[in-house]
């Protein structure tokens, strides 16, 4: 296997859950967000990204270089707030009526570290506990892949 060269041709190309990829890129959830920028992957080597349009990359989709090399988009581990409670949907969707990007479990909810919303949380009876974990919170449903990227 040949050495990584220190630049990357650019990557115009997104294949949405591409498979594996020798690169990486780790980003959080604000930096998925982009149509060009300069990145360095996790292994070093640095890639420009130009999509035509501005995009959410989402963890597992594969930027695809020039020259064929491709590069595995993963969600970074960032500061979260946990949400638990005994009524989970009550609380996702005060989370949501305030269009705050929000991932869903069954057990739990994850969101963006806030002491707005976490005020409210607290008196909505939620339990709350800071975390540090990888952040992929639902789509939007106008199919733009983020929660403000609808007009009222």
């Amino acid at each position: 296997m040949s050495p990584l060269p220190f630049e990357l041709p650019p990557a115009r190309r997104l294949l949405r859950q591409g498979g594996p990829a020798r690169l990486s890129l780790s980003l959080s959830y604000e930096d998925r967000f982009l149509r060009r920028k300069r990145l360095i992957t996790d292994q070093g080597p640095a890639v420009l990204v130009d999509l035509e349009a501005t995009v959410s990359l989402d963890h597992g989709d594969v930027l695809e270089c020039e020259d064929g090399t491709r590069v595995t988009v993963q969600a970074a581990p960032e500061a979260l707030l946990e949400v638990t409670g005994t009524d989970l949907s009550r609380l996702a969707w005060h989370i949501g009526n305030r269009h705050t990007p929000c991932q869903i479990e069954p057990s739990r909810l994850l969101i963006q570290r806030d002491h707005v919303i976490r005020a409210m949380l607290e008196v909505l009876g939620a339990g709350l506990r800071e975390v540090t974990e990888p952040f992929t919170p639902e789509g939007g449903a106008y199919g733009f892949g983020r929660t403000h990227s609808h007009a009222h």
